[in-house]
């Protein structure tokens, strides 16, 4: 079995949705932007070694349909490579190099490229979730009630769960039956913020970003995100969000956001071949499933079984990136799994910096093989909740 190792990666900067710095950039031109600055990362590989390209997307309509893989692949220069649009929502692009890995695995194509790509911004050009199929009307039906507020705690209800829950509601039962406590979230929260600032000052994050150039010429280098000066405290004076009694806030949960990112895939001996020296090869990996009404618990079986592949334990990762999506999620996953909090997140995570959707996988596996080299670790997991009910999770080990 051919095995997989990823020789680059590229991020943009992270905007703001709708009022952010990235607001005029569609999300095609977005990420044909970075796909040219990864492959200008490694000049040995022409566009006739790349396979394919395969671009996560949340929304695959409006700016993003028309299959955007394809289309970034010739607003890139790379005519004559194919290109496939994914979508598995907050994994997508961590999919995408999943399915590179696989591909070459299999021995079919030695050198991918896998990359995701999200505009909120640019929603307004249309949305692919459209048309509800009628048959969850009564599930919404039980969740439109526990938003209300007065439910008491979440339980599983019988016949069909609510699939088209929004992310927002779901957080609230899973700090519900976790029992997650206001304080713990601010702090966790306010935390990831701190973090951000810090390594945003210190330059770790310009180590992984290639700007963005708007149509108007401005360049922009960083994410719009981080807050410095952030508490507990004041995170505490946030008003609930999604429940009149509930306790996620604007504040303890991600933003909505701009960005893409991209990696390149390749077998080892192509790598070789090239005289590449691989960043990190691809290890193991996991997809769970659950009741998407607490989709934010997806990360703790992914990760049990991206470890249970690799023939490890918790004890042999040396750094994790959950998604903060929620600090509702990401502080009952972690401590279902066992992991301290000195290893998690780090350099902060997506309440600060931001997740956009199809950008998330591929940007912290970015973020991830960054912070191995920086710390000077060699093991590292990324995972992530999905929408719908589903976890992602993927183990790397540092080669350089």
């Amino acid at each position: 079995m051919s095995e997989a190792v990823i020789v680059a990666t590229a991020r943009s900067p992270i905007g703001r949705a709708n009022k952010g710095s990235l607001i005029d950039l569609r999300p095609d031109d977005m990420a044909a932007q970075i796909v040219r600055a990864l492959m200008a990362k490694v000049p040995q590989v022409k566009g006739s070694d790349v396979e394919d390209l395969m671009l996560g997307i949340g929304q695959p309509a409006g700016e993003g349909g028309f299959n955007i893989g394809r289309m970034v692949a010739i607003l890139a220069g790379l005519d004559d490579v194919p290109g496939v649009t994914v979508n598995r929502y907050c994994s997508s692009s961590l999919q995408t190099i999943r399915m590179a890995a696989h591909a070459i695995n299999a021995g079919e194509g030695d050198c991918f490229i896998a990359a995701g790509v999200e505009t909120v911004s640019r929603y307004a050009s249309g949305a692919s979730d459209m048309a509800p199929n009628p048959i969850f009307k009564g599930p919404g039906g039980r969740t439109k009630e526990r938003a209300a507020g007065g439910q008491g705690t979440w339980a599983p209800a019988a016949g069909l769960p609510d699939a088209y829950i929004a992310m927002g509601q779901t957080a609230e039962n899973v700090r519900e039956i976790e029992g997650v406590t206001r304080e713990e979230m601010d702090a966790f929260a306010a935390r990831s913020q701190q973090l951000a600032v810090k390594n945003q000052q210190n330059g770790f994050f310009d180590r992984e970003i290639s700007g963005l150039t708007l149509p108007d010429g401005t360049v922009v280098t960083k994410d719009d995100g981080p807050r410095d000066g952030t508490t507990a405290e004041g995170l505490s004076q946030l008003k609930p969000a999604f429940r009149p009694d509930g306790q996620i806030t604007a504040g303890n949960a991600c933003p909505l956001n701009d960005g893409a990112a991209a990696v390149l895939v390749m077998s080892a001996a192509k790598a070789k071949q090239l005289g590449l020296t691989p960043l990190a090869r691809i290890i193991s990996s996991g997809v769970s499933g659950l009741n998407p009404e607490i989709m934010g618990l997806g990360p703790i079986e992914a990760c049990r079984q991206a470890m249970k592949r690799a023939g490890m334990t918790i004890n042999d990762i040396d750094l994790v990136e959950i998604n903060e999506a929620f600090a509702a999620q990401v502080i009952p996953s972690a401590k279902h799994l066992g992991i301290d909090m000195d290893k998690l997140n780090i350099h902060g995570g997506g309440i600060a910096l931001g997740h956009p959707f199809g950008m998330t996988g591929a940007r912290i596996m970015t973020t991830l093989i960054n912070g191995l080299q920086t710390t000077g670790k060699t093991v590292g997991m990324e995972s992530m909740c999905v929408g719908g009910g589903q976890g992602m999770a993927m183990i790397v080990e540092r080669l350089s």
